[in-house]
């Protein structure tokens, strides 16, 4: 817990007290005569001096001057005040959520708000395997290879904080269960939060595979298929009824991304202004995430995050799990194809098992050099290929023919897209 928010506990007591002793005061405020020079009936004929000294020594001081707190110096000390030292101990408790995706464990130390507790050295113990650090300070502390079972998860005590009295008891998952993970809000940052340049560098691969045959103009609907767009942050504020006017009859819009450095999770900064303007102006939606997670744990973590952050929304086309590159010092640019594969199969079948289509993302080199692109086919494949005629030979149901479209409601570039999927 930072000092700020210890500080706006302290000043809240302070208020209170205050108002409290404002109050008392004016209720034992001197009594004052009335117009015609005799008392009102609630006041009292004011002592004589014998009276006075009588009163001053039978009644005394203690208790009766409601300011003298104004004179203690000690009064506001944290250390000594019971008031504010009871303030600053429920502004501190803390408390842990743990979850476990698959023979890990994920533990979260937040604060009364449900926000992780940052720059602090917090340990664990979990019961017969020792103590962990949070090394990095960001509130949460990761283990992984652990067998599945039943443990006890303890916050040490750490000066300043009140620490949960009981252990908190958690089962370790043996396989990834494709299920969303309930706490992953915690996980989700803004680009304020990061260093956005560094974290989103998406490379677009089917550019290297471009030829002079790409067609950039905005091509017509048929009775099989639709045309549409992909948006991102990339493309700033969007004139959604314009684009509608314009012919868009889709909108596959980027909810956000992994960072290619530290692997935060990100929500794109339109992505809330992109689905609210395309739905609100009728133009259906769908939407993307860029991965770059290096397992399935991560991959589940990326589902998660989307369905949290589609959760009020309606979809109309699925969810895509954008597997470009990130220009080769990505944290995910070396895996291995077995492993981009369950990556991409781990996130759609999150997606899947929460009532929504998925699909993925890539360039014809991306399907034919880094991913089983047949192990993918039960799910929407969308194809990036810069040509007039796709040379890919798999199955796919959507087509990113450019990226250097052009439509009205958008300044510069936009990707262009066709969709063959069958659509109410």
């Amino acid at each position: 817990m930072d000092s700020k928010l210890r500080r706006m506990a302290i000043l809240c007591s302070m208020a209170v007290i205050g108002m409290v002793s404002l109050l008392v005061l004016y209720m034992n405020r001197p009594p004052k005569n009335n117009r015609n020079g005799s008392l009102s009936q609630t006041e009292s004929p004011s002592p004589g001096p014998e009276e006075q000294e009588e009163s001053s020594v039978g009644r005394g001081q203690i208790g009766d001057d409601l300011s003298a707190f104004l004179k203690d110096h000690t009064f506001f000390d944290q250390e000594i005040n019971p008031v504010l030292e009871a303030a600053r101990d429920n502004a501190v408790r803390l408390s842990l959520v743990v979850t476990s995706v698959e023979k890990d464990l994920r533990i979260q130390i937040v604060d009364s708000l449900g926000e992780p507790v940052a720059g602090e050295s917090f340990y664990v113990r979990l019961d017969g395997l020792g103590e962990y650090k949070d090394l990095d300070k960001d509130g949460i502390i990761y283990i992984g290879d652990l067998a599945a079972g039943e443990y006890s998860v303890e916050l040490m005590p750490l000066e300043g904080y009140r620490a949960p009295s009981n252990g908190t008891r958690v089962r370790v998952k043996d396989r990834v269960e494709y299920v969303a993970i309930d706490d992953i809000s915690l996980l989700i940052r803004t680009e304020e939060e990061i260093d956005a340049e560094a974290e989103d560098t998406a490379v677009v691969e089917a550019l290297e595979d471009a030829d002079r045959t790409e067609i950039t103009k905005f091509q017509k609907s048929t009775a099989n298929s639709r045309v549409g767009i992909d948006v991102s942050k990339w493309n700033g504020e969007i004139d959604w009824d314009r684009v509608k006017n314009a012919g868009v009859e889709f909108a596959i819009i980027r909810a956000g991304y992994r960072g290619s450095v530290t692997g935060t999770l990100v929500e794109d900064p339109y992505f809330s202004a992109n689905i609210r303007g395309a739905s609100a102006s009728g133009i259906p939606v769908g939407v993307y995430f860029f991965t770059q997670a290096v397992n399935e744990v991560e991959a589940v973590e990326e589902a998660s995050a989307v369905l949290r952050l589609i959760r009020e929304y309606k979809l109309d086309y699925p969810v895509f799990i954008d597997t470009e590159g990130a220009g080769g010092n990505g944290r995910a640019d070396g895996l291995d194809v077995d492993t981009r594969t369950a990556v991409c199969e781990a996130f759609c079948r999150t997606i899947t098992n929460a009532g929504y289509s998925a699909g993925v993302y890539g360039s014809r080199n991306w399907y034919n050099n880094n991913l089983h692109a047949a192990q993918l086919e039960n799910y929407c494949i969308w194809l990036a290929e810069y040509r007039s005629a796709p040379l890919y030979q798999g199955y796919y149901q959507m087509w990113q023919y450019t990226s250097k479209g052009s439509i009205d409601g958008i300044a510069g570039n936009v990707d262009m897209n066709v969709s063959y999927l069958q659509m109410p």
